[in-house]
């Protein structure tokens, strides 16, 4: 059993705990519910039915779990509980986009978007306070990284967007690309994963589960080695090694090839395809030579391109370029055969576009 501070339990030590405070349902696995419930002097297909209460059913409270006997729920309300995000702003964009501000039990907050389309309904979740990556692009990065989210964090966004959802609209896509960088809090996040792919719990599909990573080697290797078979996105941005060094850092640490090899690397089922980001800054990555060169890095990659006008924000060192130079990257791409498709920016009036999300529970309501 593990802890919410990292601290392994034994099933001796849970009175111990116990005592300190009440235990999230929501930090854990099947497996530790499992557990959990044979501690409690349970049996262990009782752990099955809080997993499919806590994250298929979506209750919030101990008392709705009506195939648990009174006993056991008043034993459950002495031990546990099931937690939620504070959900405290909510702004609909003119394109329909909302964008979520949730505050969180220490008094940060982190922000989430949904993102209506004719044929599916994506939530775009965060996995941290802040993001320590520092891409000069990114409105996120901004304040620095204050701290990872818990995994009950991370799907607590998904569970409470849903609830709020008319009966007949169901979340079907989720795309871990919000505030963070995912895999710099790689054991949240795959847990997360697990439970939003669980048939008991929300019941998302591999193939419509998204993780965009800035370039972090080692966990795009250990995310390989996981068999999650989730889709992989890669924030690419740039066209060399000195250009991504510039608005990207972490490439002084893992460059190109580095991140390349990984990606040739990473394990894909038939007809699946890795994801190249590519947000285009004008005068910075945009002409046709860094098209060519794009090309030439990804020769022989099994990959799409998603091409993102720079989202502007307050402040922005860079600039959104010209419909035509966009036009053209893309052109110059699919002449060598490249998927490339140029990403509609969705919510950039209420800055919920790529790059736009921050902490920001202490702006006054409206002050974006």
């Amino acid at each position: 059993m593990v802890r919410d501070d990292g601290y392994v339990v034994r099933n001796d030590e849970f009175e111990g705990y116990f005592h300190m405070k009440k235990i999230d349902l929501r930090n854990f696995s099947l497996a530790e519910l499992e557990e959990f419930a044979l501690a409690l002097g349970l049996q262990k297909y009782r752990g099955r039915q809080l997993f499919h209460w806590v994250y298929g059913k979506r209750v919030d409270s101990l008392e709705m779990m009506t195939d648990l006997s009174k006993e056991s729920r008043e034993l459950l309300s002495e031990k546990a509980c099931i937690s939620e995000l504070l959900d405290i702003r909510r702004q609909v964009s003119s394109d329909g986009t909302e964008k979520f501000l949730f505050k969180l039990e220490d008094g940060h907050s982190v922000e989430s978007v949904l993102i209506p389309e004719e044929d599916r309904l994506t939530l775009c979740i965060s996995t941290q306070v802040g993001c320590g990556m520092g891409c000069t692009f990114c409105l996120t990065g901004k304040g620095g990284l204050a701290r990872n989210l818990k995994s009950s964090e991370i799907v607590n966004q998904v569970l409470q967007v849903q609830k709020g959802l008319p009966e007949r609209k169901v979340i079907t896509n989720i795309v871990i690309m919000g505030m963070g960088e995912p895999l710099s809090n790689f054991n949240n996040v795959i847990k997360a994963i697990e439970i939003l792919k669980h048939p008991l719990g929300p019941a998302i599909g591999a193939r419509r589960i998204t993780l965009s990573t800035a370039g972090l080697v080692p966990g795009i290797r250990k995310l390989g080695e996981c068999g999650l078979n989730i889709n992989l996105a890669i924030s690419l941005n740039a066209s060399t090694d000195e250009q991504r060094n510039l608005i990207m850092p972490i490439n002084k640490k893992y460059p190109l090839k580095k991140l390349l090899d990984a990606c040739r690397e990473f394990p894909l089922r038939k007809g699946r395809m890795l994801s190249f980001e590519y947000v285009l800054l004008e005068g910075i990555n945009d002409s046709p030579e860094d098209a060519i060169k794009v090309v030439k890095l990804l020769k022989g990659m099994c990959c799409k391109i998603n091409l993102i006008p720079f989202n502007e924000f307050p402040g922005a060192p860079y600039k959104r370029p010209s419909e035509e130079s966009v036009l053209k990257f893309q052109e110059i791409l699919t002449s060598h055969n490249y998927t490339v498709f140029i990403r509609k920016s969705r919510g950039r009036d209420i800055l919920a576009a790529c790059g736009q999300l921050r902490e920001n529970i202490n702006l006054p309501f409206g002050q974006e």
